[in-house]
């Protein structure tokens, strides 16, 4: 019988002679799973699972790899494939994770599957690009009462862009307000897609489950490529093991990788050889080789973090003539903020934790910068508010750090007199106001999806964030608006107060569209007469002193009292528009006379009065850490 097996094998992987180290892993794979590891092109289908937020994307991958037995029942779990403690804590997918999967189809041919579970948050859309592109269909997973959804649209175009074949499934069938009949009418008016043969499923109650599988084997094509091609294979993700050095993701376009191969990273130039090959199912598993349209890892004992360039190309070390793919479109951050250690001595432990956490999320930036209140730091670009929370909870987590977050801003273009454009990120970085000519800020074109009774309070809170209505359309009974909107207004609080107005029910998409001159200027923080550079922002004229109000008001209640009286102000250059004091705390100095002359209590308030004079000027005031985002989340109202 082993002979029997081992003959199949021997055929199945153009053994020149037998390698039994590669017999004896196969063996002690089970026989149900073999064809995990048997290759045929033909039988293999690469596919992502999109949607909006909480339509369902990570239970539908959930059921999907419990129906293909890739997981024991007992090891199953919910969002199996969110593998993060944070993901789990906040309900969201953050990473896109891959799983292989083992599916015997109808036909009674048995498939090769290789599943993608994506995120659906707009900060998270380059995670959603980068896997579409290792893919060669897609998943539209709709849910089947709230209908299609902003990001849903977002994702959809991502995956048209990448010439992808699109399955729609209508989830959570099974709800009493599940209506598939408008939904499908929906995706056909919205996106265009036909759903003649769209899914209904539920992915609580695993109803369409099958059929979802069916249709990916016989709708989706299998990938292009030639495995007897020289190597060709696209970076697509990467992280850091603490053993293993930096682990890479690839999916090989053409060609062979296998262990002791030698590589070159056509970006970065840099050569190694390959320690391990091997496929998640969903656990870690070692296979001898990766071909021609297959998704899997690779270790080779790589320590510089800057050698793994996302969307780099791999190949042989000896091709001097190699085929170069297209790659990845550049990450642009759009808000910044500075990430400063609470001990100064963190600060290399900081920034080695930033370049583990680069390798791992593409689309952070950062560098270095200092700053006179909070010493050696980092500025760091996010692609929203929501990813600058979870990048700091990961390094909170991950790595042990004490941060300290700066105001978020975003990359002004400031017109000099002396020194043409300028882009600024920080406002402490802003030239003399007798040097600026104009200041122009980003804009952004939103589109928002809502029922159409809370479309009064969402036009009033756009038009208050100085927004400028570009359309409004219905669909049935809900609309779609789109807002041109300045991004420095929707940084802060556009999200959450979005969601309050409209109870949840409203989408939000969006992408820059472009560079505007506006009344801009700097609102400077000054403590003690000290100005503090980690709360300057900048503001729009018009709503500089409200803002510069209100900062002083909730710096009064998070700076703690000391022994003289600390000033507040806020100023717009050398003019003080605010101002708030926080009361010295006072000691009785004339607790101990007991009657006596006036003259006696008199002389000793007068000494008091003048130790906190001189304290006062030579005192230093400490500011809180959580008071500089404290600080800065206002409401408008």
């Amino acid at each position: 019988m082993s002979q029997l097996i081992i003959q199949k094998l021997h055929k199945s992987f153009n053994f020149l002679a037998i390698d039994c180290k590669k017999v004896r892993f196969i063996l002690n794979s089970s026989t149900e799973n073999l064809s995990l590891y048997m290759y045929d092109i033909k039988k293999i289908r690469n596919f992502a699972i999109i949607a909006h937020i909480d339509h369902g994307k990570s239970t539908i991958a959930d059921r999907l790899i419990q129906e293909c037995g890739a997981v024991e029942l007992r090891d199953m779990k919910a969002q199996l494939l969110d593998s993060m403690d944070i993901e789990r804590e906040r309900g969201i997918t953050i990473k896109s994770q891959t799983v292989r999967l083992s599916y015997k189809a109808s036909d009674g041919i048995t498939y090769s599957l290789n599943l993608v579970d994506t995120p659906g948050h707009v900060d998270f859309a380059y995670e959603v690009n980068r896997s579409l592109a290792s893919c060669e269909g897609s998943l539209l997973i709709v849910d089947a009462s709230q209908g299609v959804e902003a990001q849903t649209l977002a994702n959809v175009y991502q995956a048209i862009e990448n010439d992808h074949e699109i399955i729609p499934v209508l989830n959570k069938i099974d709800l009493p307000a599940a209506e598939p009949e408008r939904v499908k009418t929906q995706i056909e008016d919205i996106i265009g897609i036909d759903t003649e043969n769209a899914i209904e499923a539920s992915a609580k109650t695993g109803a369409g489950i099958r059929e979802i599988l069916e249709t990916v084997v016989k709708t989706l094509p299998a990938p292009s490529g030639d495995a007897e091609k020289p190597l060709c294979a696209m970076l697509v993700d990467s992280w850091y093991d603490a053993y293993l050095g930096v682990v890479i993701l690839i999916r090989v376009i053409d060609g062979e990788i296998k262990r002791g191969s030698k590589i070159k990273m056509v970006a970065t130039k840099s050569l190694y050889s390959i320690d391990q090959v091997g496929i998640f199912t969903p656990k870690k598993v070692t296979v001898p080789s990766l071909r021609a349209g297959e998704i899997g890892f690779i270790t080779a004992s790589i320590k510089e973090v800057s050698d793994c360039k996302v969307g780099d190309t791999i190949v042989e070390e000896r091709n001097t003539n190699p085929r170069i793919l297209k790659g990845f479109k550049p990450n642009l951050p759009v808000v910044f903020c500075g990430l400063y250690p609470v001990d100064s001595g963190e600060f290399e432990r900081l920034k080695e934790s930033l370049g583990k956490l680069k390798l791992n999320d593409a689309s952070f930036e950062y560098e270095m910068e200092t700053s006179g209140a909070l010493g050696f730091g980092f500025r760091c670009g996010f692609l929203g508010l929501l990813h600058l929370e979870i990048i700091q909870e990961r390094l909170s987590r991950e790595f042990d750090l004490d941060l300290v977050t700066t105001a978020p801003s975003v990359i002004y273009k400031v017109h000099s007199k002396d020194r043409g454009v300028l882009e600024i990120h920080n406002p402490a970085d802003l030239p003399d106001p007798t040097l600026i000519d104009f200041i122009e800020e980003p804009w952004i074109k939103a589109t928002i999806m809502l029922p159409d009774e809370y479309l009064g309070a969402v036009l009033a809170l756009c038009t208050e964030k100085r927004g400028e209505q570009i359309d409004l359309t219905y669909v049935g009974s809900r609309a779609m608006v789109v807002y041109r909107l300045p991004l420095n207004e929707v940084v802060f609080d556009f999200y959450d107060r979005l969601k309050s107005c409209s109870r949840g029910y409203a989408s939000f998409d969006w992408h820059l569209d472009d560079y505007k001159r506006e009344d801009l200027v700097k609102l400077s923080i000054l403590v003690n007469n000290e100005p503090v550079d980690a709360l300057a922002i900048m503001v729009h004229k018009s709503n500089a002193e409200f803002r510069g109000r209100e900062i002083c008001k909730k710096l009064k209640d998070l700076i703690p009292r000391q022994l003289f009286q600390i000033a507040i102000q806020a100023a717009i250059g050398g003019k003080v528009i605010a101002r708030e004091n926080v009361k010295a705390m006072r000691k009785d100095v004339t607790a101990k006379c007991y009657g006596g002359d006036i003259s006696r209590k008199r002389k000793l308030l007068e000494k008091q009065k003048a130790g906190k004079k001189k304290m006062r000027s030579i005192g230093n005031v400490e500011i809180p850490h959580s008071a500089f985002i404290e600080a800065l989340k206002i409401s408008d109202k």
